[in-house]
């Protein structure tokens, strides 16, 4: 009985970290990280697949990408790659993440296994709108009793406005329908991105579950300030988010480097209310041809 009160608890605490949302939580790459998870208004190449499908046919651009991810209070370990690809006639992007954690129960340590890979696509209605979808396959494997290791298909969809030159609305689908997991929970998202100047991204996204009794919502905000030195970029970013679930409190920033051929990205977040959890992320990007984005009209 002590033993299983003990993993009662210890599952119940892994839950308040949003540990059991884990095709919410391991898809966020290092720029959306840093943002504060805002980024569903104008999410591009990799950060269309965890934000907004949507997102895919916001640029022209054919780039591959490669990221790694470590968060300390469950010793996970996260590797991602994608390619994606914008310049054809319905932008789409191949891409598989894995999630290794190793929580600990009554002072041993436990194995969680996440694998997760699909297909992104996106379609523009107008120039104005754009639609997205993407179909996931993942396998859950895991040692914790409290958990069911379960795998399937699983579905999200995504929607981007292009309402001005300046400003993107975002809402996005996840897990909608298909395979059922407490792992892979349906939700909504929705968010706003602005560029009040060419070089300064503002964004801010909610994201609320449709399960479960409590309330589970997350709110998050960031700014992106693009440096230009030379042939070369310089993204500076932060931002914050609450997540009304766990009672946290977490502060990001990030910065990284673009050239016309390859980009690297690097981002943490630490909690600073609630809990102790940090999160250390990079990335690098390999590009391909890349065009123009495609313009705005009067109509939608």
């Amino acid at each position: 009985m002590r033993t299983l009160l003990l993993a009662m608890l210890v599952g119940a605490t892994l839950v308040g970290t949003a540990r059991a949302d884990d095709s919410l939580e391991n898809l966020v790459g290092p720029r959306e990280l840093a943002v504060g998870e805002a980024m569903r208004g104008g999410s591009t190449g990799s950060s269309a697949i965890g934000m907004n499908p949507a997102g895919l046919g916001l640029n022209r651009e054919l780039v591959f990408e490669g990221g790694y991810g470590y968060r300390g209070v469950d010793s996970t370990s996260l590797f991602g790659v994608s390619a994606c690809d914008s310049t054809a006639g319905v932008p789409g992007c191949f891409f598989y993440s894995y999630a290794g954690e190793n929580p600990e129960l009554g002072g041993m340590t436990m194995s969680r296994t996440t694998h997760v890979g699909g297909l992104a696509m996106s379609r523009p209605i107008t120039p104005r709108i754009l639609l997205g979808s993407s179909v996931k396959y993942f396998h859950f494997d895991s040692q914790m009793p409290t958990d069911t290791s379960t795998s399937g298909f699983t579905f999200d969809l995504g929607l981007t406005l292009r309402m001005t030159d300046l400003i993107n609305l975002g809402l996005a689908g996840y897990n909608l329908w298909g395979a059922e997991s407490a792992q892979f929970p349906r939700a909504l998202g929705g968010g706003l991105q602005a560029h009040p100047i060419p070089s300064l991204t503002m964004s801010f996204d909610s994201r609320w579950r449709l399960v479960g009794p409590d309330e589970k919502a997350r709110y998050g905000g960031g700014l992106e300030y693009f440096l230009r030195g030379g042939e070369n970029g310089y993204p500076l970013r932060a931002g914050v988010l609450h997540d009304n679930n766990t009672k946290g409190t977490y502060v990001s920033g990030g910065i990284g480097m673009a050239s016309i051929k390859w980009g690297i990205d690097l981002a943490a977040r630490r909690e600073v209310a609630g809990g102790k959890e940090l999160i250390m992320m990079a990335s690098m990007r390999f590009y391909g041809p890349r065009e123009p984005a495609p313009a705005l009209d009067s109509s939608f």
